[in-house]
């Protein structure tokens, strides 16, 4: 008999990335008593410092905005009842285009055969069932997240070992209600130009494209807490101004596309661990 527990193992680019995307069932899978795993590949260091201070401002220390976001995302774990945390503590590559891009040691900038080999004896370790990462284009096109995709990828082909793995996706009906949001609370915001609107029309899926809808309402206090528990990146988190019970409704279901699985559980599914217990 094969006594090991069920282990869901969430794979993100930078600390605050595991509250957004996958907060819910971080927190719900937890409270099932399945290990929960998180793998945070950068250490968040082209983030915002104190006051807000922005990479290449004046004032703003790398090194500080790393151990202060490494702080955020253990209190983050916490409120999520993160069983194991994991860092790789590459650099931060910044966003698509910035010099960080290809600052020597940036995760954008090491290979990806490094990153995988590194995340493969994780798995190893580990032996999660489920494998949650981005897809190719990380979503919405970061550098970080389309790398934390490859190593993943990578890493899977490598060990052979995992049933199921899904990349994080919204469905275009939630899009729609997402911007509605950011209008409505988002005091600055502007419409994108056309190309930048094309752009984030094609961020997501189609809803009948999802293959898996899991219901993480329940765990909405701990999502919007967990997200809150990223202070210093509060500039950037918009929806924080709803409210907990706002936030819930338009956050409370995650939605993944299904990519490898060895159970053969029908989609759409409302479960990761469908066909597993």
């Amino acid at each position: 008999m094969n006594d090991r527990p069920l282990t869901l193992m969430a794979v993100h680019a930078h600390p605050d990335d595991e509250a957004t995307g996958t907060g819910g069932v971080l927190a719900r899978y937890a409270a099932e008593g399945i290990r929960t795993v998180l793998v945070t590949c950068t250490d968040g260091s082209c983030g915002d410092g104190p006051g807000g201070v922005k990479p290449d401002d004046p004032g703003h220390d790398p090194a500080a905005v790393a151990l202060m976001r490494r702080q955020e995302l253990e209190a983050s774990c916490n409120i999520l009842k993160v069983s194991h945390l994991e860092t790789l503590d590459y650099a931060d590559s910044g966003m698509m285009g910035w010099p960080a891009n290809d600052a020597p040691g940036s995760f954008w900038q090491t290979p990806v055969e490094e990153g995988a080999a590194r995340l493969a004896e994780l798995l190893r370790r580990y032996q999660p069932d489920v494998v949650v990462t981005y897809d190719e284009n990380g979503f919405y096109g970061h550098p970080d997240h389309i790398q934390a995709h490859r190593i993943t990828m990578k890493a899977l082909a490598m060990t052979m070992a995992t049933a199921k793995v899904y990349w994080t996706t919204a469905p275009r009906s939630m899009m729609q209600r997402f911007g509605e949001a950011m209008r409505e609370f988002g005091a600055d915001w502007q419409e994108p130009d056309p190309a930048e609107a094309a752009a984030m029309a094609e961020i997501g899926l189609p809803d009948e494209e999802i293959t898996t809808w899991v219901d993480t309402t329940a765990f909405g206090g701990q999502k919007f807490d967990a997200l809150a528990a990223h202070a210093s990146q509060g500039e950037n988190i918009f929806f924080l101004k709803m409210g907990q019970k706002r936030f819930t409704e338009l956050m409370g279901v995650e939605t993944f596309v299904r990519v490898q699985d060895t159970t053969g559980a029908a989609v759409p599914e409302n479960d990761l661990f469908a066909g597993l217990r």
